[in-house]
């Protein structure tokens, strides 16, 4: 398990990303452009420019320490140029940055995509092909700056010292002040309003329910000024060299630094990363960055098989050769070339390289899987085996599916290393060879795990996963259902499958047994009965393709088992109806794959249609244990707990409930109903700084108002199901003592209060017993008499275990005994138009102890 935990390690961070710090460059960046964009040579020299720029304003603005070193740039297969060299371990699932059309046509704006804590790498950046070609250079500065902005979103997990949903707030000194840092950037606060070539501007107006600006004010930054900080505010102003540290930062700003980092300054976070401590200033200017121009070109796959004796376990042969089948008749995409390895102690090629053109080629392919499991167990034999077959082997993809251990594999992993292939794995059972999950790391694959029990879909699910990540999204297979049931006294196993529009094409139904081939219906939404299921009895598999593209609406299925006892399973695939048209997608991950007990983990599922993000959904995880037992979580995006943002189609919750050491599994499943679910048009969480002008002597240089959209969310999506595997982790150092309550409740983040006459509304949304697990998870209110004519009157706080301020304060408590949670509201100031207060939040767990949480707020608005 040490090795193993030691291997995972490899594994964490963003989005399987390939980089890599050494002597302070950063190696193995890699920039991919998205299939979509029309093939532009200019497009390729501007990247090259903004990272070169950016490199050097990187080692500058880190006092020395960083800078980019080598960068591949991955160009999609459709562009015409062949000068390009073949990819070796990149590819479109590694890119730390995304050249891509906008989310919503017309907004150019850059992007990290960031839903982690803070410190932790974040996914991707994402920038439009216009930005890149520095025709939004006046609205959101130079590419080069903006991408120093975002990589210390993506490598340092920073966050934004401006916000625009608080774009002002009331300081200490009574001022109103924009949200910024430092608070040494000089500028004036306007209302700036333009008719086609008209433009008006004038003072800004106090509202007089927030007692802030207005909400058409802006804050139009002096075009020349001194100040050096900060680069996560507006990297976009001439001076600006720097990030905010412990002596300049503003910790008043309601910016989401100081939301999310617990109001440390930037430098700080950065200088408490590993980046940062692994390293020393250089007093040499660093080089200029070295490019290497990658193409896509085809995909070659060699499906790489245990046939040894251990996969005579636990139907382990079969339930591998059912998998593949799934995964050579639907997940493969047409154009692939696919190779079948079987292994023992030796290797043996069962089909050399066949290009798929038609289900002639799946079919052949299905005759070269291994029948019978015996000896014993080399998995170096099929890496040699694979030499033969494919000599060049760089960007090729080796699928390896092993449930032995071979002590021997470790002695050729730097040859695996240096071959310029990519190794996925599966490991089946719990005595797989811990060796090929290393195999996958340093190869920058996929690694997956799947317990020996028949009903589930863990094989399956994996193989499914594999399709190819350089392809466009309307050419991926995607999974509707995934379900499977031990069956004893009911034979029974009925369900339904929604088909939304956006899916449809080569829709693919799979139905396993374990003994006898069950009865199979199923109805269309109309109700016609759809039949002439494909029976596979040897390998216990009945399967059925859709012609053409299947009817939009709910599809009924019932399988009757015909023994007793039975495991059935149905899986249900699908491509999009359209290419024109993104379907609605679902990914899954945890936050990191080891953990060591108690320390606990977070399970991430995103919902997308394109790049837009989908709200509204039902989205449940399933983590299943060694032994099979499965946890199940309701994943939520309300902002609280775990979800770092509210309604950013990113579901959340922290997974704490672990029941023993060894492998987990993670899947995810999906459901949006038709009228509850929607696309969020609302501008991303982490949007680059748009600059709205500059103030020149007092006058503003305006520049185009940011594009926005009339609408937050459309409701114009159906009903519609999705699947997504998340592949493994690995858990340590569980006790098996009875443990006591070691999890506090989440802080509370989303604090908001209303007033009504003498009293403010506060609502919130109510942590879990542990975290944001358990009960307390719904949105809670209370009313609090808070406002008097003459000051606020002074009460007692119910259960308060420690010594108040010595302040004249009002303390008004809030009580939810049935979710043991407590809450007190401290008003400050109440003489004063603004409320200041500070809430406490005591939550009681079962042996009656206390845990106290504390959020401040400077500055209150209270709105009526």
């Amino acid at each position: 398990l040490s090795v193993l935990l030691l291997v995972l390690h490899l594994l964490q961070g963003s989005r399987t990303s390939l980089v890599q710090l050494n002597a302070n460059g950063y190696e193995g960046v890699l920039i991919a452009i998205d299939p979509a964009v029309p093939e532009d040579e200019t497009l390729i020299t501007e990247i090259k420019d903004m990272v070169t720029t950016a490199s050097t304003f990187l080692f500058e603005a880190t006092e020395k320490r960083f800078f980019f070193k080598n960068v591949s740039i991955l160009i999609p297969e459709s562009w015409k140029n062949t000068q390009y060299k073949r990819p070796k371990h990149e590819s479109y699932k590694h890119a730390d940055v995304i050249v891509a059309p906008p989310t919503v046509p017309g907004r150019d704006e850059p992007y990290t995509k960031q839903f982690t804590a803070c410190g932790e790498k974040a996914e991707y950046i994402h920038f439009t092909p216009d930005f890149v070609l520095g025709k939004k250079q006046n609205e959101f500065g130079p590419p080069g700056r903006a991408l120093v902005h975002e990589w210390a979103h993506l490598r340092w997990g920073v966050f934004d010292e401006y916000n625009d949903d608080e774009p002002f707030y009331m300081a200490k000194s009574k001022k109103i002040e924009a949200t910024r840092c430092s608070i040494d950037i000089t500028g004036i606060n306007r209302v700036y309003k333009c008719q086609e070539n008209n433009c008006v501007t004038r003072t800004c107006r106090v509202d007089a329910n927030t007692k802030l600006y207005e909400k058409d004010c802006q804050f139009f930054p002096d075009k020349h000024q001194t100040e050096k900080t900060s680069i996560m505010f507006m990297q976009g102003i001439d001076s600006i060299t720097r990030f905010c540290n412990e002596k300049n930062h503003n910790r008043e700003a309601p910016s989401l630094q100081n939301k999310k980092c617990d109001s440390r300054s930037t430098w700080e976070v950065i200088s408490n990363s590993e980046d940062f401590k692994g390293t020393v200033p250089i007093a040499a200017p660093p080089p200029p960055p070295v490019f290497s121009l990658l193409k896509i070109s085809e995909r070659i796959v060699c499906l790489v098989l245990d046939k040894s004796e251990s996969m005579g376990n636990h139907n382990r042969l079969n339930r591998m050769n059912q998998a593949v089948k799934y995964f050579l008749l639907q997940t493969i995409e047409n154009g692939s070339w696919v190779g079948v390895v079987d292994f023992d102690t030796t290797a043996h090629i069962k089909s050399k390289l066949i290009q798929i053109k038609s289900n002639n080629e799946r079919r052949k392919l299905l005759e070269s899987l291994p029948t019978e499991a015996s000896g014993r167990i080399s998995i170096l034999m099929p890496w040699i085996m694979f030499k033969e077959i494919y000599p060049q082997v760089d960007g090729s993809e080796i699928m390896l599916v092993v449930a032995g251990e071979d002590k021997n594999i470790r002695n050729c992993m730097d040859r695996v290393k240096q071959s310029g292939a990519i190794i996925h794995s599966i490991a089946l059972g719990p005595n797989a060879d811990p060796a090929v999950t290393e195999m996958s790391a340093v190869t920058g694959g996929m690694h997956f795990y799947t317990t020996d029990q028949s009903e589930s879909r863990g094989l399956t699910d994996a193989l499914w996963t594999f399709g190819s990540g350089n392809t466009n999204s309307s050419q991926h297979s995607l999974q509707l259902e995934s379900k499977g049931l031990m069956l004893s006294s009911n034979p029974w196993m009925n369900g339904t499958v929604t088909i939304d529009s956006t899916v449809g094409k080569d829709t693919f139904c799979l139905v396993t047994w374990d003994k006898q081939p069950p009865g199979i219906s199923l109805w269309d939404p109309s109700g016609t009965p759809r039949g002439n299921f494909t029976v596979d009895e040897d390998s216990k598999m009945a399967y059925l393709s859709i012609p053409g593209t299947a009817k939009v609406g709910v599809w009924t299925y019932s399988l009757q088992a015909k023994a007793n006892p039975e495991t059935l399973t149905i899986t249900v695939n699908s491509r999009a109806a359209n290419s024109a048209v993104p379907p609605i997608t679902v990914n899954a991950k945890m936050n990191k794959d080891t953990s060591s007990f108690p320390s606990p983990m977070i399970v991430y599922a995103e919902i997308l249609q394109g790049y837009i993000p989908i709200l509204g959904a039902s989205v449940t995880a399933f983590i299943e244990s060694d032994n099979g037992e499965t946890e199940v979580l309701e994943l939520l995006d309300n902002g609280a707990g775990a979800d770092s943002f509210k309604n950013d189609g990113v579901y959340s919750r922290y997974f704490t409930t672990y029941q023993e050491n060894g492998k987990y599994s993670l899947k995810v499943q999906a459901a949006g109903k038709a009228k509850t679910v929607m696309r969020s048009l609302r501008h991303l969480p982490n949007r680059g700084t748009y600059i709205p002008g500059w103030a020149v002597s007092g006058e503003i240089e305006g520049n185009p108002p940011r594009p926005e959209s009339d609408e937050d969310t459309q409701t114009d999506l159906e009903s519609f199901t999705r699947i997504a595997s998340g592949g493994a982790f690995v858990i340590s150092n569980v006790s098996k003592l009875p443990l006591p309550d070691l999890y506090p409740p989440s802080q509370i983040t989303d604090l908001e209060a209303t007033s009504d006459e003498d009293e403010i509304r506060i609502t919130w949304t109510a942590p879990g017993d542990d975290f944001d697990v358990g009960t307390g998870k719904d949105e809670r209110s209370c009313r609090t008499y808070a406002l008097q004519k003459h000051g606020c009157k002074v009460t007692t706080c119910h259960k308060m275990l420690f010594s108040l301020f010595h302040l004249n304060i009002g303390i008004y408590p809030c009580f939810f005994p049935e979710k043991h949670i407590h809450l007190c509201v401290l008003f400050f100031n109440c003489r004063e138009e603004l409320v200041k207060l500070l809430c406490i939040a005591l939550v009681s767990d079962k042996e009656g102890k206390i845990n106290v949480l504390k959020t401040f707020f400077p500055s209150f608005r209270v709105t009526a």
